[in-house]
């Protein structure tokens, strides 16, 4: 009797991306990813206004004598408010016409004048010429089934993980571009685990399409926290881009009023200028020579040091520290080669930034995990104050963690880290920086109600990974913050058996000469056969 191959069942996203992606046809991802998330986004507002509706037209308890067709019923509940020629069952009634591309981008453009927050964010893209009516039908049909049925939140929910979900796909099938919008998601994780942003003011002054944001937002929820105990800012110069974080944000139910748009970006023209943050969590362009350095020589943001025009790392750097506050906590990727740099006076900041203890952290990264360049990245903590109470005082020393040997291929091109990857360097760094243990004790638990005892390991320096070197040592090595110079070769198993292995391989090589004696054997008989 022949065995059924177990089949694995794809997931809903998975499913939806491959069914969505055939029906691209000739259009590029960077242009198709625009028609194909402004529907998930339509579709989001409208089960979410249609879920109102019914109660506001049932006028039970608190809605009795409401009208389903006020605005201003839906402004009170956060929820956007949708015509009758918008919602998504009148475009899904729709689907079929020829005309259903103008019907859609009329349907984004009463959405944004209905609600001023949308303003300039939503695609009118779907009368062009290179979209087929027909494929766009069958795409808002497809779109239509997420969720069918289910209640607000759970719709919301599945809708989000989508929009994510497709975001990620989009930036892979764009390559190198796509990279310019989006933050591989096992980075922003590990951004996340390793800051724990439960409570207080999140910026992020390179926002692309929001991704920090709804990790971290997803962190306080997983963690048993409280989504209004965090406020996010952000910013993005490109307007694009920033139209996908507002609705990324938006299906997600995370105010976007403080992610702000203009092209000049937060260098030139910040907007949020005044603003001090609890945690600063960033992923901004590697090596940028384009950054208008010449203009800002004498800004007040260069407590440490001139940065160079040619390279924006360490304005970068320093942007971030001066919008910290006084106990505020900044994670952010850089290019490798700003932890050795030297060049136009870099050597001497990241001096300053040292002796200053405002370094906390540093982790190498493996290569290969962003879409849009090879050049090998690093993450860098820092802290305005190692010496707080919340954790121990860490003042003269820095923890390097070297995670070059971590992740998996995902692709020929693509690496990405698993989630026991991002927990072993998440919990290395917490053991290493003392955190609270979750005791259940209301004077030091996060969530004394739901809080369950976790034990983080006693931090030790593990050779070929981490290690918590001194400020002295550091300056010992010139400064370079480089984490293989200080966590040394990885120790050799000691449980090797020479004997054994010298064994095993002998065996598995007299193997393989019997298999090419059979092997030459069967041959010099086939031979035989022949007749000449």
């Amino acid at each position: 009797m022949a065995k059924k191959k177990a089949v694995q069942e794809e997931s809903l996203e998975k499913q939806l991306w491959k069914s969505a992606d055939k029906l691209r046809k000739n259009i590029d991802a960077a242009e198709y990813k625009h028609v194909v998330l402004g529907l998930i986004f339509l579709k989001y507002i409208s089960d979410a206004f249609e879920e109102l509706y019914a109660t506001l037209n049932a006028g039970e308890d608190e809605y009795t004598g409401a009208d389903p067709e006020d605005k201003d019923e839906y402004k009170a509940e956060n929820v956007f408010f949708v015509p009758a020629d918008a919602r998504w069952s009148f475009l899904q009634a729709h689907a079929r016409q020829p005309t259903i591309g103008k019907t859609v981008d009329k349907a984004m453009d009463v959405i944004e004048k209905e609600n001023t927050s949308l303003k300039g964010v939503l695609p009118k893209v779907y009368a062009r010429q290179n979209l087929d009516p027909t494929s766009l039908g069958e795409l808002i049909d497809l779109i239509g089934n997420i969720a069918l049925g289910d209640a607000k939140s759970r719709s919301a929910d599945v809708l989000g993980h989508v929009f994510e979900y497709f975001l990620g796909e989009f930036a892979l099938a764009e390559g190198k571009k796509g990279g310019q919008f989006y933050t591989p998601r096992n980075v922003v994780e590990l951004l996340v685990e390793m800051l724990e942003p439960y409570k207080g003011r999140v910026l992020d002054p390179c926002c692309g399409s929001g991704g920090m944001f709804v990790q971290s937002e997803k962190f306080v929820t997983e963690h048993q926290g409280k989504i209004n105990d965090i406020s996010i800012y952000g910013q993005e110069s490109n307007q694009t881009t920033w139209r996908l974080a507002k609705m990324n944000l938006a299906i997600r139910g995370i105010d976007s009023s403080q992610v702000k748009w203009n092209n000049e970006g937060s260098f030139l023209n910040g907007a949020h200028k005044d603003l001090k943050a609890d945690y600063i969590i960033a992923n901004p362009p590697f090596n940028v020579s384009d950054w208008s350095g010449d203009l800002l020589r004498k800004d007040g943001r260069w407590q440490y040091g001139t940065p160079p025009t040619g390279n924006a790392n360490y304005a970068w750097i320093q942007h971030f520290i001066y919008h910290l506050a006084p106990s505020g906590q900044a994670g952010f990727v850089l290019a490798k080669g700003a932890l050795t740099s030297k060049t136009s006076g870099e050597g001497e900041i990241r001096k300053a930034l040292v002796e200053a203890g405002l370094v906390d952290c540093i982790v190498n990264l493996p290569a290969k995990l962003f879409l849009n360049t090879q050049i090998p990245a690093s993450l860098w903590f820092m802290s305005r104050n190692c010496s707080n109470s919340k954790f121990r005082n860490r003042t003269g020393e820095i923890l390097f963690i070297d995670a070059r040997n971590m992740g998996h291929l995902i692709n020929r091109r693509t690496r990405e880290l698993s989630h026991e990857d991002i927990k072993t360097i998440a919990d290395t760094y917490h053991s290493w920086r003392g955190d609270e243990k979750l005791c259940g004790d209301t004077k030091f638990c996060r969530d004394a109600k739901s809080c369950v005892s976790t034990e983080l390991p006693e931090y030790k320096n593990i050779p070929g990974f981490c290690h918590a070197a001194p400020i002295e040592r550091v300056k010992e090595l010139d400064y370079v913050l480089t984490p293989g110079r200080y966590v040394g070769l990885a120790e050799e198993a000691d449980d090797f058996d020479f004997g054994e292995r010298f064994t095993s391989l002998k065996a598995e090589f007299e193997g393989q000469l019997q298999e090419e004696a059979k092997l030459n054997q069967r041959i010099l008989e086939n031979l035989a056969k022949v007749k000449i």
